[in-house]
């Protein structure tokens, strides 16, 4: 697998971290044609936190499926494509959150093509956020010419999350809908449908169950492992919830 470390002149030569403590971009291809950008960003409660995000690449062309943690390094992402010589054709946010939704205003205004379910843009627009420029009504849609596929199977994560299916390579990206080997509880719950979480991850593993890579929100990338992993901790999540208090 290629590695690539994101440094602009604007940074010290050799540094491999920004001016405010947070790391540089990280892209690295994962599959041909399929690369992993990893940004950071400082959470409270959880400190310094990566994100993952995807690039696919067919015959020249390129689609980011959610976008980096920051306009900084939405930027970043979009001058590496160039250099490659890709055309980008847009980017689709998996949920509203800013992990995955941070870099739209600026592909916007670089007029860069920005897609987002009904539900995800209808809360951004109540968050008084950026929306993605255009609204994604099926949600078993085919974009970009089929490059991706998504697949809405109902809240666990939040209520709007959905996964992103390459069908060219096989690879599944579950946004924070799935959750990496190592995770040891759900992450941030605090918009999460706990109780349809396990049936939701249900619907994604039936149709497709031919996954060769799982890509969880954050963390390492899998296999179909991950899904098993994350209905487990999302049933004993459920189960705390339901047992009786004294």
């Amino acid at each position: 697998m290629k590695t690539y470390l994101v440094i602009f002149s604007f940074f010290l030569i050799g540094s491999s971290f920004a001016s405010d403590g947070i790391p540089d971009l990280i892209i690295e291809e994962i599959q041909k044609g399929v690369y992993l950008h990893k940004s950071f960003s400082h959470i409270d409660g959880f400190g310094l936190v990566s994100s993952n995000g995807v690039v696919v690449v067919d015959e020249g062309k390129a689609f980011i499926v959610d976008t980096p943690w920051s306009d900084r390094d939405t930027q970043k992402l979009v001058e590496w494509i160039a250099e490659k010589n890709y055309d980008l054709l847009g980017s689709i946010s998996t949920h509203s959150h800013e992990d995955r939704t941070a870099g739209i205003k600026w592909l916007n205004a670089n007029a860069i093509p920005t897609y987002a379910s009904a539900l995800t843009n209808s809360i951004l627009h109540k968050q008084d956020k950026a929306l993605a420029k255009y609204t994604l009504e099926d949600i078993e849609s085919p974009i970009a010419g089929g490059l991706v596929e998504i697949f809405y199977p109902g809240g666990g994560h939040t209520i709007d999350n959905i996964v992103v299916w390459l069908p060219k390579s096989k690879v599944l990206v579950g946004g924070c809908l799935v959750r990496s080997l190592a995770a040891k509880g759900l992450g941030y719950t605090g918009e999460a449908h706990i109780g349809n979480w396990s049936k939701s991850v249900d619907k994604v593993q039936s149709r497709y169950a031919d996954a060769k890579l799982v890509i969880p929100g954050h963390g390492k990338v899998g296999d179909t492992q991950l899904l098993l992993h994350t209905k487990t901790l999302a049933e004993s999540a459920y189960n705390k919830l339901a047992e009786p208090t004294e």
